[in-house]
């Protein structure tokens, strides 16, 4: 059984499930390459409706890439993307948006010197009377921008006013409320909180939190494992362009996410590096390895992944799919130490 889904503009976007447990948008060993250049391999990913999912890894970890496949900027050359289960391919971004997939970069595509409702209709502007004097319907754009952003909890006393003189985060609340407004299933947030002070981020992480309760799938792209794990339901962590974590939120503590963004294994053998640096006192260093319960009481290793009963682990982490074969950092760690003895 599937319904209609339409934008709060009356645009009647696709065929959609009813199904919360249905992703809007799967990637299934999805990945890129340019040339001999392979920039993403190997990534699974999940949208559902109303669950935040987070995309978190460092610079070059492939996390713009992934936004690009999905927002319809480039083809995938490997693996597949399927909306509502079927499978696309997407020539261009208007492609993604049809579909009800929008993406909020981190400049918001704005015009600073234009007054808020202005931004809030750009490149989608009302316009009444016949064709061809069809002139802007000034009057119902700030009206029904007014609405947008109240439904969001955005309140602002002057729609006239220059969106430049917003806060950051007022701008990415602003964008956000656009998105919705103009039908988005699917949100794509490409670091949002990256240039922006505690406080403002807080207000960000709210609406965040209110996109996914008005029954949106947020993608929500991050390096920032502690406003990751504020809101979201379902992490991924990528690391030079492969999958390395993907946990729902019972499954991992942010202690384990921070190792992980950190990259435990790495600085596990970087840790046993400095020891035979002179003056590095290493039992002073915080441990990179702990055995950390998971809330589900499993215990769960240094990269936030449970070991399978009579499965062996490397570097305490089952290598995902897709990626290289983690390598066990510890035994490397003892082997050097001995050959290091006999020399």
């Amino acid at each position: 059984m599937t319904s209609k889904t339409t934008g709060t503009h009356g645009a009647v976007l696709a065929d959609t499930p009813p199904e919360r447990d249905r992703p809007i948008v799967e990637l299934r060993g999805a990945g890129k390459a340019y040339g001999n250049i392979r920039a993403l391999h190997g990534v699974d990913l999940a949208v559902h409706p109303g669950r935040v999912t987070c995309v978190l890894g460092d610079n070059g970890a492939g996390k713009s890439t992934l936004i690009k496949i999905i927002s319809g900027l480039h083809q995938h050359t490997e693996g597949e993307v399927l909306v509502d289960g079927e499978p696309v391919r997407f020539g261009t971004p208007r492609d993604a948006l049809a579909l009800g997939i929008a993406t909020v970069y981190q400049d918001l595509a704005t015009v600073p010197l234009m007054p808020v409702w202005r931004n809030f209709f750009l490149g989608s502007e009302m316009t009444k009377g016949p064709w061809p004097v069809r002139r802007l319907d000034i009057a119902r754009m700030k009206r029904t921008a007014d609405e947008e952003l109240r439904n969001m909890g955005i309140v602002l006393d002057d729609l006239e006013q220059p969106i430049g003189t917003l806060s950051g985060g007022q701008r990415q609340c602003v964008a956000i409320a656009r998105a919705v407004y103009f039908g988005a299933r699917v949100l794509i947030l490409d670091e949002p909180t990256a240039a922006l002070g505690v406080k403002q981020s807080g207000v960000v992480l709210k609406y965040v939190a209110a996109a996914r309760e008005r029954g949106l799938g947020v993608i929500f792209i991050t390096h920032n494992p502690h406003h990751a794990y504020l809101v979201g339901d379902h992490f991924s962590v990528l690391r030079l362009g492969t999958l390395e974590l993907s946990a729902a939120r019972a499954d991992i503590t942010l202690e384990q996410l921070t190792n992980h963004m950190a990259g435990g294994a790495e600085l596990a053998a970087l840790k046993h590096e400095l020891a035979q640096v002179g003056g590095v006192d290493v039992d002073a260093l915080p441990a990179t390895d702990p055995e950390i319960p998971a809330p589900g009481g499993a215990a769960h290793d240094a990269t936030g992944s449970a070991a399978a009963p009579g499965s062996a682990t490397a570097a305490g982490s089952a290598a995902a799919p897709g990626s290289a074969t983690a390598v066990d950092t510890t035994g490397a760690a003892d082997s050097t130490a001995s050959a290091e003895g006999k020399a």
